[in-house]
């Protein structure tokens, strides 16, 4: 199973950068070049413990949803979500914050499986990991965007 582990320092407190990463607006916001949305679910807000939200976007041409749960959360430092409805076999995506320098580390650790078995390898090795991490680091660096633009204003 593919790990993507990414780390980003965020010049940010901890509390701004765990409920930015929870927020629904905030998540469509920096995921626009696949035109994400919240379409079931939690559509709207924070997302919390035992809540599960469909996201709908446009990968790879195609239009897709996904609908993860968060099934763990330890705020502010951590929160998992799952995928239980999309297109992959199955993946986990843990968001830990930690304090560092007087702003946050951001660490995203994903693991999933491609659908498909033989096929989803052959795809994963040829393109999908590689799209899945510039994904993750995409959005990290959109997130960090966010947050330091005015690190008194919430959001």
């Amino acid at each position: 199973m593919p790990k993507i582990i990414h780390e980003t320092y965020i010049e940010a407190p901890l509390v701004k950068c765990f409920d930015l990463a929870r927020s629904v607006e905030k998540h469509i916001e920096t995921t626009s070049n696949t035109n994400e949305k919240a379409v079931a679910g939690v559509t709207t807000g924070l997302l919390q413990l035992g809540d599960s939200v469909t996201w709908e976007a446009i990968h790879f041409g195609v239009k897709q949803k996904l609908t993860a749960k968060i099934v763990a959360m330890e705020a502010p430092q951590n929160f998992t979500d799952v995928m239980i409805r999309g297109a992959f076999h199955s993946f986990t995506h843990i968001h830990i914050f930690t304090e560092s320098y007087g702003g946050t580390i951001m660490k995203d650790v994903f693991t999933y499986r491609a659908p498909f078995g033989v096929l989803g390898k052959i795809a994963d090795h040829l393109f999908l990991e590689k799209y899945m991490k510039n994904f993750i680091i995409s959005r990290a660096s959109e997130l960090k965007k966010i947050a330091e633009k005015n690190i008194e204003d919430t959001f």
